[in-house]
């Protein structure tokens, strides 16, 4: 018998891969008749090395996150997903993606895009969809291609 999936987390980036993750967790939400949790999260590391830190630019890219998250939020509920959430959190994506959120919000599914980053990219900073795959307590689907795309 096949596990039924209740509250599924997306991670979303804005990148063809994260959007590929979407619409398959847009499907596996309809299937499953889960909740779906959208989350983005913005990496604080990347304000750390700007000399003047902005209140403005992190404003700017928060404002960025809400109108993508909007839109994603949309077309799920157009699809036709009974009941969609979406969250930005601030820190860092490793945690919040595999630990953090999971757990606040009771998550038994989590769906990511297959990472673009390169082998020595990994080995030197490693990749946030490698490091979910490996420690996240609940299930993890790693979306690598569009096809298949309705077996979740």
């Amino acid at each position: 018998m096949m596990k039924q999936y209740h509250r599924i987390q997306v991670a979303v980036d804005g990148s063809k891969e994260a959007d590929l993750a979407f619409k398959k967790s847009v499907a596996a939400a309809k299937r499953n008749e889960a909740v779906l949790e959208i989350l983005h999260v913005i990496d604080t590391r990347s304000f750390q090395n700007v000399s003047s830190f902005d209140s403005e630019m992190v404003e700017q890219v928060s404002n960025d996150a809400k109108d993508k998250l909007q839109k994603y939020y949309d077309e799920a509920k157009e699809a036709g997903v009974e009941e969609v959430h979406f969250s930005i959190e601030f820190g860092s994506p490793k945690s919040i993606i595999a630990h953090e959120f999971p757990k606040k919000h009771q998550i038994d599914l989590i769906i990511v895009g297959a990472t673009g980053l390169n082998a020595v990219e990994r080995i030197l900073i490693g990749s946030v969809t490698e490091y979910v795959t490996r420690t996240a307590d609940c299930d993890v689907l790693v979306c690598r291609s569009k096809e298949n795309q309705d077996l979740i």
